[in-house]
């Protein structure tokens, strides 16, 4: 897996003060998720699934959450990317915030917990689009996670009305596989996924496809991968581990093992694009390695 970058990674270190991040979403129903995953742990992971580099994600609709991320890519060169957040739906402190994360050279992209928050309109709100606009103008990309069902819809609409704004469609948009291939929400769900498809400027994640009540295998995973292979096209595709959300579930390593299994038969040059390649255009990463993963973290 030489030069494999992660485009999908967390971290986080759950609220000791007022004034820390509160990811209010990481309860101690959660399990095994309810604790700190801070840099040394993932760098551990990484190593051990020989993976080089890795673009770190938000998971928490807050500065300071994007703050942390970005300091640790400061101390960690592994830590090669940051997707953060900014207030979308207040364009005005939208462009403060991207004044100021633009400043640092690891900031990659904007993400909004579209899933938690209580709008189900959030993506089609005057506000939000205006702050995406910006956003295009920047040539900054804009993740959206777990989109299906209630947002996939918008994300077709937004790829098509918002010009120059590449849409990063995280875990394939959470494919029902429970329900499988020839149900109802599978063929809602693929039509979608093909209508965001269409736009050239749209990307997305094979990533985060531990769906409740699905067995995780390559037979289960394989008509969802083949779909999105058939929709985009392997140069719209990027791999991500979405650690530490896979603790629950065995970890990093058999996570990845699937995946590499469902790709197994991809050609040297389109397996590329998923390994690596998009990752690298689409949040403008160095072309290179030297990240300098240590073994211990």
């Amino acid at each position: 897996m030489t030069g494999t970058v992660d485009a999908h990674l967390h971290l986080w270190r759950l609220p000791r003060t007022a004034g820390d991040s509160p990811y209010a979403w990481v309860t101690p129903e959660l399990g095994e998720l309810h604790r700190d995953y801070l840099p040394p742990e993932a760098a551990r992971e990484l190593v051990a699934a020989g993976i080089e580099r890795a673009v770190l994600v938000q998971a928490d609709d807050t500065l300071a959450d994007t703050q942390f991320l970005l300091d640790v890519s400061a101390r960690h060169p592994w830590a090669v990317g940051v997707v953060g957040w900014v207030p979308l739906d207040d364009p005005a402190q939208a462009e403060q915030a991207l004044d100021r994360w633009q400043a640092h050279p690891a900031f990659v992209g904007v993400r909004h917990l579209v899933h938690d928050d209580p709008r189900p309109d959030f993506l089609r709100l005057p506000a939000v689009r205006e702050s995406l606009r910006l956003l295009a103008a920047r040539g900054v990309p804009f993740d959206v996670p777990d989109a299906y069902p209630r947002h996939l819809d918008q994300v077709a609409a937004l790829v098509e009305e918002v010009e120059e704004l590449t849409v990063v469609v995280d875990h394939l948009a959470k494919p029902p596989l429970a329900d499988g291939p020839g149900s109802a929400a599978f063929t809602e769900w693929e039509a979608l996924l093909r209508r965001v498809a269409h736009v050239p400027r749209s990307v997305a994640k094979v990533s985060g496809l531990r769906v409740p009540g699905a067995r995780y295998d390559a037979a289960t995973l394989r008509p969802a991968v083949d779909v999105a292979l058939d929709a985009f096209g392997p140069s719209r595709l990027m791999y991500g581990g979405d650690w530490p959300m896979t603790v629950p579930h065995g970890g990093y390593r058999p996570t990845l093992a699937v995946l590499r299994d469902v790709l197994a038969e991809l050609s040297a040059a389109d397996a590329a694009h998923i390994w690596h390649d998009t990752a690298i255009r689409v949040y403008g990463l160095p072309a290179a390695g030297g990240a300098d993963l240590p073994a211990g973290g």
